[in-house]
């Protein structure tokens, strides 16, 4: 990093006994440093985009030479540069994305900024591993066509779409893709020209056919670095979840599956690195009556599960995923306090974790 500088969102803020909060508590993403003598404060407020991590460590060590060495001053610099809450004041260019694409996506990576905790060099980093990406959404849906338009609208550059129903009348309570006029038409069909009309800097393509087992399913997941799991039938036990957990181990691919059941919205990520969504799935107790996507939703619980979907597919791309693959996590929404998050160990004799 040539110019580092702490980012506003993550200013500092020191308490009487000396702890340093870094971030904001409410955003997940605080660091709390306990810093008795004030070095790290030094540090932080030297780091306002004008000096070299190399002048940083030299004036801290100028500063503070009765207690600090000047490789322990250098890696105090190194320390703090690496936590994330730092950027680099003078970024360099991204010959990877167009003027058009940078304006289009300069909210995109005021976001990233805010939330990475990996140093970059130009912060355009996240969006170019967007742009490089290729997602394949199977289900066109309640859940996956708030999915598709988000991840569209994201900048992913290669999507696919698969479904192979028709609009309906119930369809235009939650399914934001389509209106009136396209009842009767191939919901394939109207989500790759609506999508088009979102995001033409990306490649878009749909097909209208059926998964009828793994083996189509393997078909489908070839050469996409992530699935998008918005499809509801056939159900499990040993339904489409099942069948995706087996094939997307694998191919070596992550995975991410949303639904809702009434007033509760649920998402699970599953991939390399985290136990598959069997293990996760046998250690929560079974929930009488719980039917993801049947009988009750409107268009805001629908929203609610592909946004999220989107979120944690673009979460793994991009590597700002904060915890590895392998829970299911959500909300209850008639519960002021009912955030859901469930992970549980890899089982023993787990034929696709072992």
């Amino acid at each position: 990093m040539r110019l580092p500088r702490v980012k506003p969102e993550h200013a500092p803020h020191r308490f009487g006994d000396g702890t340093i909060r870094l971030g904001g508590v409410l955003y997940g993403i605080a660091s709390e440093i306990t810093d008795d003598d004030g070095c790290a404060w030094a540090v932080l407020n030297l780091m306002d985009g004008t000096r070299s991590p190399a002048e940083i460590a030299e004036t801290l060590h100028s500063a503070f030479s009765a207690v600090l060495t000047r490789a322990e001053a250098v890696e105090i610099v190194d320390t703090l540069i690496a936590s994330g809450h730092v950027e680099e004041a003078a970024p360099g260019p991204c010959a990877e994305l167009s003027p058009r694409e940078k304006d289009r996506y300069s909210r995109s990576k005021d976001y990233f900024r805010w939330v990475d905790l990996h140093p970059r060099d130009s912060g355009w980093e996240p969006q170019v591993r967007l742009k490089q990406a290729r997602v394949l959404v199977l289900g066109l849906g309640g859940t996956g066509s708030h999915a598709a338009w988000s991840l569209a609208a994201s900048g992913v550059g290669r999507l696919h779409l698969v479904d192979p129903d028709v609009v309906e009348l119930s369809n235009l309570n939650r399914q934001l893709l389509y209106t009136e006029a396209d009842v009767g038409r191939s919901k394939a069909d109207v989500a790759l020209a609506r999508l088009r009309e979102v995001n033409s800097d990306i490649e878009i393509t749909a097909a209208s056919a059926t998964v009828d087992g793994p083996a189509d399913l393997t078909r489908l997941v070839r050469g996409f670095d992530v699935l998008a799991l918005c499809a509801d039938r056939p159900r499990e036990p040993d339904g489409i979840q099942s069948w995706a957990n087996a094939v997307c181990a694998k191919a070596g691919i992550p995975w991410v599956s949303g639904g809702y059941n009434g007033p509760l919205v649920s998402v699970g990520v599953f991939g390399p690195g985290g136990p598959c969504f069997a293990c996760v799935r046998a250690g929560i107790p079974p929930r009488p009556g719980a039917d993801y996507a049947w009988p009750g939703v409107t268009g805001a619980t629908a929203g609610l599960s592909g946004q999220l979907v989107a979120y944690d597919v673009v979460s793994l791309v991009t590597g700002l995923a904060t915890t590895p693959p392998g829970y299911f996590h959500g909300v209850t929404l008639l519960d002021p306090d009912g955030h859901v998050y469930a992970r549980h160990p890899a089982r023993p004799d787990c034929e696709i974790c072992s």
